[in-house]
Order: C-alpha cells, then structure tokens, then sequence
C-alpha cells in the first residue's frame, strides 16, 4: 500500500521467520532481506550489498570475532545480530542501523519495521 509517497507493505508472518534467521521478500518492487535478531527483534534491509551487488539473503546471519589482547586468544561477540555477505564476507551490524563493521560510515540502506497483529510490516 502506498500512502503520500510511503510504502507499507506485510511481507510476512512473525511465525515465517526463526530468531537468528533471515528470509528474502519484497517491498513494493523492491527487494529487501528480512532479519529476526535472537532477542525477537525485526530489521529490514536492501538485499544487495552495497560492496558488489551480492543478495544478502543468500549470505547468513551469525556473530563477529572481536579484538582480544593474547595472541591466539579468541572472543565471539554479537551473535545472530550480523548480517555476512555471501560473496566476499563483509559483515553489516543488524542492530546498529546496517552499519559495516570494517567501516562503520558505510551501511546497507534500511527499512522501518513494525509488527502489526501477527505480521511483520514494512515501510519506506
């Protein structure tokens, strides 16, 4: 539905998607990827990545290593909260408006998300 310029559309039911998954959709024409961080959160997204073009609906949703001050010393950090491109793995922050992890000033467009009843709506 388009309402003065602004797209709103259900582009599925909260039950479609698993916490910690992700489900391709469109918005109007346009098509978005759909993510459902593991606290329940809904975050939309242009489903191309702004690198190359990849669908990011094909990439997954997972966690980050984060920088630790022992050598060979390891610390998994925002899992089911990144979003990881499938063709070159660049990793987009979910919940930190789509913002690329290695350059933070750079992020993938997104969507304003609302949960109506039991579907997931999603505006422009």
């Amino acid at each position: 539905m388009e309402v003065g310029g602004t797209v709103k559309q259900a582009v599925c039911k909260k039950n479609d998607l698993r916490p910690g998954g992700m489900m391709k959709a469109t918005l109007g024409r346009m098509p978005i990827v759909v993510c459902r961080t593991l606290d329940g959160g809904f975050y939309a997204f242009s489903n191309q990545c702004i690198h190359q073009g990849a669908p990011m609906s094909e990439g997954v949703v997972c966690g980050a290593s984060a920088p630790t001050d022992q050598p060979g010393e390891y610390r998994y950090v925002k899992e089911g909260e990144i979003l990881r491109c499938p063709w070159h793995g660049r990793e987009y922050d979910i919940k930190n408006e789509g913002r690329m992890l290695s350059d933070p000033n750079r992020r993938l467009p997104g969507f304003k998300v609302a949960i109506e009843g039991d579907d997931v709506v999603v505006s422009k």
